[in-house]
């Protein structure tokens, strides 16, 4: 049980993109929920029902925490078990119907479009290196896929003649993207003149390699995407999954309809992708404050 813990943690790491504290507040959740069920004589997570999330969650009140501790342990949970079940650890996730207290409610961060441009234009197109980074961020920006399903890509995912990449998302549900004329050009500068350089006379099958030509991994990514953020010289945190966010929010300003995004992005639910309305009724709200003269 102790190792799924530390992949979710990784997950939430490396693809999410958390702050180290929020990652050790899961931690210390998570394991305390762990050690709640070995107490119980439950060795595996398959074997937890409702009932010992409820019974763990009435034991916590019980012990006289506060409510919006056992609210934060409580979305843990939910993460953690929304986690195991995508990623096809467990059948069925036993937190499904527990309604999460709505303690907080966060909008995206995202970038500005100058943003974007900035980062955009930091890889050095004369290397190889250089020529797979800005593909990746190229393709991270333009098509709003997850980290996890960037690095995993093949060469046969990719269609620069018609314009589209396939990918193949959470649930292992496929869904087709189209691709900018940025992203498209970058990708051709790439396989043309970067990756063939990297692969050497390796087999790899997957689009983006690192320097050794293997599988170019998430922390890979995550270290690549850090030290442009720093050239770039912003002060705030980006991570990948703002790019995804930036993508969602930017498509939404110019008037692309929910719908469209949604499949895009890959969510099952188009209540997930109304989060990006409220992003743009903010902006709304920032440039009628802007501009009005009674604003």
């Amino acid at each position: 049980m102790e190792e799924l813990v530390e992949r979710f943690l990784n997950y939430l790491s490396v693809e999410r993109g958390l702050a180290q504290n929020t990652l050790l507040s899961y931690g210390s959740d998570l394991r305390k929920y762990i050690a709640f069920l070995r107490k119980s004589h439950i060795l595996t997570l398959g074997k937890t029902t409702k009932h010992e999330v409820m019974t763990y969650l009435l034991e916590l009140k019980d012990k006289g925490l506060a409510p919006t501790t056992v609210a934060r342990s409580l979305v843990s949970l939910k993460v953690f078990y929304r986690f195991l079940a995508q990623e096809g650890y467990l059948a069925a996730d036993p937190t499904m119907n527990l309604e999460s207290p709505k303690v907080w409610s966060r909008l995206p961060q995202t970038l500005s479009l100058r943003e974007v441009e900035t980062l955009l234009g930091k890889p050095d197109r004369e290397d190889s290196l250089g020529l797979r980074d800005r593909a990746a961020l190229e393709l991270l920006y333009a098509t709003g896929v997850r980290v996890s399903e960037l690095i995993h890509l093949k060469m046969a995912d990719i269609n620069l003649e018609v314009g589209y990449l396939r990918c193949l998302g959470k649930g292992k549900k496929e869904r087709i993207v189209p691709l900018g004329s940025h992203a498209r050009e970058a990708l051709k500068s790439y396989l043309d003149k970067g990756r063939e350089r990297l692969v050497r006379e390796k087999d790899t099958k997957e689009l983006f390699v690192n320097r050794f030509g293997n599988p170019l991994s998430r922390q890979g990514f995550w270290k690549m995407l850090k030290k442009y953020v720093k050239w770039a010289g912003f002060e705030k945190r980006v991570t990948p999954h703002i790019l995804r966010h930036s993508f969602a929010t930017h498509l939404l300003e110019r008037g692309a309809d929910l719908r469209s995004v949604q499949e895009m992005l890959g969510h099952s639910d188009i209540s997930t992708t109304q989060i990006y309305t409220h992003v743009d009724r903010g902006r709304l709200k920032e440039i009628h404050r802007k501009y009005h003269p009674r604003g």
